[in-house]
């Protein structure tokens, strides 16, 4: 870490609040000192201080000359419990979650803008239907109909004997093993609402802190010299908000000015929102809802299967059960559409209340549909004999038709969004919400699919599933198509990849000679000066990722409706459909689809070994939270299942800490933020009040404020709210390096007296060769170490040195003490 801070030539009491990136670092490494403190927080996110510097507010007198520094530690939020590492199952609900906050910048278009949240909280639902009906598949149609109905699959699965028909036991009839199998998918529900709403409890139920001068209605009345509804410029000329809200995300609240009681509006960015980071009521309601979509899926598949038998008869009371049960299971599904579709967040207050009736009743009743169906399941029907695949196997396509269907709606939706206020700088022109919704039904499909390959596989011997002379049928054929699709995508992969490498080794050569220049005058070393170009060109691949997204995203979409359209025509795995055709063509189909199967398998088997291996390493654990501290950052507004958001507990972490401190000693803060920390100071900055706002100096490095998130998510983070944030911050400095992968810069010109608010790019190695000061070799820092760099202490000192000097209390409440003695 930095050494302290020269003393600040306006003196007075001083705050450095240090919040570290991805991966997290420890207290101790954060303040360079084996010594720490925990002054507040818990043992999942605490704020850490020096042990000589815990008791700093008692003695002020010792801090006139130094900051007194502070560490925000947060890594035990997404990486602190092995337990976590199980969260890999949920990536595919964490990645559409994702697609939810991708929504293009616009100008007006509300309609369009609430069709495009509906359409991925819909895409959201299908993916919970999707796993449901893949553990059905497993559980009820490989397991208890396929191969407890075969004598030879019984024979080799001896734990499956007395579900065999041959010993006419009491589970022997194909509905009671279908309804004791139902059991399986049932607690894969039940997990899922019960991890749901215990992260809710433990990360995200952090109220943020309100303002003394609420509305009822949580519209914020913030202090005299806020900005109001025409923005005042140091420059003098007023600039409308109007455009730049709708531009970023902002909406109009009014203020009241404190001298005069009068109330005017101004314009707040979104996640300035009062209930941005608590929308506990979004999240019971879609919570409730696709607990009830995933147990009426079960039950829609048991009611399918005795119906398809009752159909011989349809004189009998059961047919007329089933078909009762059906149209209850109909409206049911019915009513969880609407939930999904009718309500969205609600961001301008903390939405804390909840429906409590649909939130109690949807699932109760859903379940009570799954119980009677499970009666109605069982019930005896000794003429009722297994054979061939479950009754009901079009699930997967009429999933996998619905979410082709609906990314295609959403991409029309984003494009449209996109026109009518263009950004070069936004990914993929608008469409990254629809490609990473795409992204997150093929990781559906992948995993999905895997399962259900990986157990057909196990049960059908040396046989492979569809391909007849195997003890089961195997799974639906679309899962074999799409498993056969999987190295056709990957062989399309190999162009980009390729391309890649190619663009990198010609970008390193055409750097080398810029390096050296960099340096001036130094002792040319070949290999040096090719290790600094390629950590540069290395580094510049990032920028790529928009494009690279964008062609998985197509080809997925791609090969999934000719999987889908080639299931559906030919009604065989693709080595039967090929047969008849040219050699040539009945090779590579075979050959595809015993890959693919085996490659399907592969990546859910490579799912459940990482996750054990985080489980019980503590290195891979590490390593699998830093994928959580950047794909959960964001709320749960689209897939209530995604793993929790550690931000709705970390920003209002950082919001109280700053404020408390301010208020308590009118001093200058510095909120300092690495990579991902830099996201978490930002968002907290945004939801402090204004006068709060003015005393706080930001410094940012290492940040994807733009890169990443600007791009990716630019109602958030787009220029409007970056432009935005440095006006609010009384000053603030961000440092970046060509040579780091993640961090860049923040694209926020200079604006009146206000300098630009990037510095660099840093030069990295500090270094070319040996000198002086340098007798060792200098590494190649990248993306980490920017303290080291001489340049941090100095534009720390310089936004210490700009802060005003601290107001007591005593002086703070000196105007309102003038005007009671007046009155």
């Amino acid at each position: 870490m930095p050494p302290e801070s020269p003393h600040p030539r306006d003196g007075g009491a001083a705050l450095e609040l240090l919040v570290h990136g991805v991966g997290g670092t420890t207290p101790q490494e954060m303040l360079n000192d084996p010594r720490t403190v925990r002054i507040t927080g818990d043992k999942t996110a605490a704020v850490y201080r020096r042990a000589d510097d815990a008791e700093a507010e008692l003695h002020p007198e010792r801090y006139q000359d130094r900051p007194v520094p502070e560490a925000y530690s947060w890594s035990n939020l997404t990486s602190g419990n092995g337990s976590r590492a199980l969260w890999l199952l949920l990536l595919p609900f964490m990645v559409v979650n994702l697609a939810h906050w991708m929504r293009p910048a616009t100008k007006g278009l509300g309609k369009s803008q609430r069709l495009y949240g509906v359409l991925v909280r819909l895409v959201a639902l299908t993916l919970t239907v999707l796993l449901t009906a893949a553990a059905c598949e497993v559980a009820l149609d490989l397991t208890a109909w396929q191969c407890a109905g075969s004598t030879a699959c019984v024979a080799d699965q001896s734990w499956l004997g007395f579900l065999s028909p041959e010993r006419h036991g009491w589970w022997s009839q194909p509905g009671r093993r279908l309804a004791l199998a139902a059991v399986v998918p049932t607690a894969l529900t039940v997990l899922l609402w019960y991890l749901s709403n215990r992260t809710w409890s433990a990360y995200e139920a952090q109220r943020p802190p309100t303002d003394e001068h609420a509305h009822t209605d949580g519209r914020v009345h913030a202090h005299a010299h806020e900005r109001p509804h025409a923005h005042t410029d140091d420059d003098g000329l007023d600039e409308p908000m109007e455009p730049a809200a709708q531009d970023s995300g902002s909406t109009p609240d009014p203020e009241e000015d404190q001298n005069s009681g009068n109330t005017r509006t101004t314009v707040r960015p979104a996640l300035a929102r009062p209930g941005f980071w608590y929308g506990r009521r979004l999240v019971a309601r879609l919570r409730a809802a696709h607990t009830a979509a995933g147990f009426l899926t079960i039950a829609a598949a048991l009611t399918a299967a005795a119906t398809d038998h009752d159909r011989a008869d349809t004189t009998t009371t059961m047919y007329g059960l089933g078909l009762l049960l059906q149209a209850t299971q109909a409206v049911c599904a019915a009513v969880v559409l609407w939930v999904v579709c009718s309500r969205g967040r609600s961001e301008r207050r903390s939405d804390g209340s909840l429906d409590r009736m649909l939130v109690t009743y949807l699932p109760v009743t859903s379940l009570t549909i799954l119980a009677l169906a499970l009666v109605h399941t069982g019930w005896s029907r000794p003429d009722w004999v297994s054979g061939g695949g479950l009754p009901g196997n079009l699930t997967f396509r009429v999933i996998a038709l619905a979410q082709v269907a609906l990314i295609v709606t959403l991409a029309v939706t984003a494009h449209v969004l996109h026109r009518r206020a263009r950004d070069v700088r936004t990914a993929m022109r608008g469409l990254a919400g629809p490609a990473v919704a795409m992204l997150a039904c093929a990781l559906g499909g992948v995993m999905t699919g895997g399962v259900a390959q990986r157990v057909a596989d196990w049960f059908d011997g040396d046989a492979t599933p569809g391909m007849g002379g195997g003890a089961i049928m195997g799974p639906p054929v679309l899962l074999s198509w799409q498993a056969a699709a999987l190295p056709v995508l990957l062989a399309l992969l190999l162009v980009p990849v390729v391309f890649l490498v190619v663009r990198t080794v010609r970008t390193t050569r055409a750097r080398e000679p810029v390096v050296e220049a960099e340096y001036g005058e130094v002792t040319v070393d070949a290999l040096r000066t090719r290790r600094i170009a390629g950590a540069w060109a290395r580094a510049s691949l990032t920028d790529f990722a928009p494009r690279l997204v964008g062609l998985i995203a197509g080809a997925a979409l791609l090969l999934g409706a000719v999987a889908l359209a080639g299931s559906w025509l030919s009604g065989e795995v693709p080595g039967r459909a090929a047969d008849g055709t040219v050699s040539l063509v009945e090779s590579v189909a075979d050959t595809a689809q015993a890959l693919g199967s085996w490659l399907i398998s592969f990546g859910f088997i490579l799912f459940v070994t990482w996750g054990r291996r985080a489980y019980r390493d503590a290195s891979a654990r590490r390593t699998i939270g830093i994928l959580w501290d950047v794909g959960t950052f964001w709320p749960r507004a689209a897939h209530p299942f995604a793993p929790p958001c550690y931000a709705e507990r970390a920003v209002p972490d950082l919001t109280w800490r700053i404020a408390s401190w301010t208020r308590r000693t009118g001093g200058r803060l510095v909120l300092s933020g690495h990579s991902q920390g830099s996201v978490l100071a930002a968002a907290a900055v945004w939801q402090l009040q204004a006068a709060t706002r003015h005393r706080v100096a930001l410094l940012t490095y290492g940040s994807p404020l733009e890169r990443l998130y600007g791009r990716w998510f630019p109602v958030y983070f787009g220029a409007g709210p970056l432009r935005d944030l440095s006006r609010e911050v009384h000053c603030w400095r961000n440092l970046w390096r060509s040579t780091d992968p993640i961090g860049g810069p923040v694209r926020v010109p200079a604006d009146g007296d206000r300098p630009e608010v990037d510095r660099g790019p840093l030069m990295d190695p500090l270094a070319y060769d040996r000198t002086v000061l340098h007798p060792l070799p200098e590494p190649i820092l990248g993306h980490s170490d920017y303290q080291a760099d001489p340049v941090f202490a100095e534009e720390r000192a310089a936004l210490l040195d700009r802060l005003p000097p601290p107001v007591l209390p005593q002086q703070r409440n000196e105007p309102t003490r003038q005007r009671n003695e007046q009155v």
